[in-house]
C-alpha cells in the first residue's frame, strides 16, 4: 500500500501542477481540483506530507517505464524445442504425403506450440485444413504466416486455393497476384491465378453458372461409357432422345413455337440427367470430385 500511496502522491502532484497553467480554461482548472480532492479523501493523502515524495516527476516515471518495456527481451524457444518442432513439421509432411490430413494438421499444431514464430508451421497446416475442407482455418493459418513472414509467397499461394474454395474468387485473384510479386516465376501461382480470374468471369456473366466441366475425362471413362450404353438401351431413354433430337432439328427458328421447343429441349436434358443420376450415382459422384481435383494445380504441390 505504501508503494501505491507514493505514485498517488505524485499523481496529485503532477495534477497540481497542470491545474496551475494558463493552458486550462476556468472549468478544466476546476475539474483538475474536483480530481485531486477526490485522490487525497480516498487515499488519505495530503501534499504536505512530503514523506510520500518520489524523487522523479510523475512524466519521467512514465518515460522509464515504457523504456524498460521497450528493451525486454522476448522470449525464445528452447533449443531442445525448436529442435522437437522441427520434427513434428517432417512428421507431418509425411503424413500429408499419405493423404493422412488429421493427423498433419495435429504434427504441425504441436509444432506451432513449442516455436509460434515459425511461418512454414502455420502454412503447412493451412495446406492440411484445406485438404480436410477446413478453408476458413486455412485462410486464418496463412494470415499468421503472413504476420511473421511478409515475403512468403507460398502462404499467399495457399490462401489463393482456400478462397477459391470458398468461391471468393476476387480476393483469391489478389493472393496470388501477390504471391506472383514474390515469385514471379512460379507456373503454380499463374495457373491457379487464371483458373480464379476465369471463375470469377463465369460468376459475372449473366448466363454463368462458375461451374466447369472436363469433357474429355467425361468420354473417355470406360464406367461412364458402359453406363451410356446400358442407359441407349432403355425405352423412355430412347423416347427423351428422340424428341431431343426432334427439338434440336425444329430449333428456335421454328416459328412461334420456337421457344417452345427450346424449353422442351431443355426439360428433355434434365430428364435425361435425371435417368444417369438413378442408373449410376456412385459414378457421378466420382465424376464431380475429378472435376473437382483438376481445378486446382496446386493439389500435389511439395511442403516445407
Amino acid at each position: 500500500m505504501s508503494s501505491v500511496k507514493h505514485l498517488v502522491y505524485a499523481i496529485i502532484h503532477f495534477l497540481r501542477e497542470q491545474s496551475q497553467m494558463d493552458t486550462f480554461t476556468s472549468d478544466e482548472q476546476e475539474s483538475l481540483e474536483v480530481a485531486i480532492q477526490c485522490l487525497e479523501t480516498v487515499f488519505k493523502i495530503n501534499l504536505e506530507d512530503t514523506r510520500l515524495a518520489v524523487p522523479s516527476r510523475l512524466i519521467e516515471i512514465f518515460a522509464d517505464s515504457c523504456h524498460k518495456n521497450e528493451i525486454l527481451p522476448l522470449l525464445d524457444s528452447l533449443p531442445e524445442d525448436l529442435e522437437k518442432a522441427d520434427q513434428l513439421k517432417d512428421e507431418g509432411n509425411n503424413h500429408m504425403k499419405e493423404d493422412n490430413y488429421a493427423a498433419a494438421v495435429d504434427c504441425y499444431t504441436r509444432a506451432i506450440e513449442l516455436d509460434p514464430n515459425n511461418a512454414v508451421y502455420y502454412c503447412n497446416r493451412a495446406a492440411a485444413q484445406s485438404k480436410l475442407n477446413n478453408h476458413s482455418e486455412a485462410i486464418k493459418d496463412c494470415e499468421r504466416a503472413i504476420a511473421i513472414d511478409p515475403k512468403y509467397s507460398k502462404a499467399y499461394g495457399r490462401m489463393g486455393l482456400a478462397l477459391t474454395s470458398m468461391n471468393k474468387y476476387q480476393e483469391a485473384i489478389n493472393s496470388y497476384q501477390k504471391a506472383l510479386d514474390l515469385d514471379p516465376e512460379n507456373d503454380s501461382y499463374k495457373s491457379n491465378l487464371k483458373i480464379a480470374e476465369q471463375k470469377s468471369r463465369d460468376m459475372s456473366s449473366p448466363t454463368g453458372t462458375g461451374l466447369s466441366f472436363d469433357m474429355a475425362s467425361l468420354i473417355n471413362n470406360p464406367a461412364f461409357i458402359s453406363m451410356a450404353a446400358s442407359l441407349m438401351q432403355n425405352p423412355q431413354v430412347q423416347q427423351l432422345m428422340s424428341g431431343m433430337m426432334t427439338n434440336a432439328i425444329g430449333g428456335p427458328a421454328a416459328g412461334v413455337g420456337g421457344l417452345t421447343d427450346l424449353s422442351s429441349l431443355i426439360h428433355a436434358g434434365q430428364q435425361f440427367a435425371q435417368q444417369i443420376q438413378q442408373q449410376n450415382p456412385e459414378l457421378i459422384e466420382q465424376l464431380r470430385n475429378h472435376v473437382r481435383s483438376r481445378s486446382f494445380s496446386g493439389s500435389t504441390e511439395e511442403h516445407s
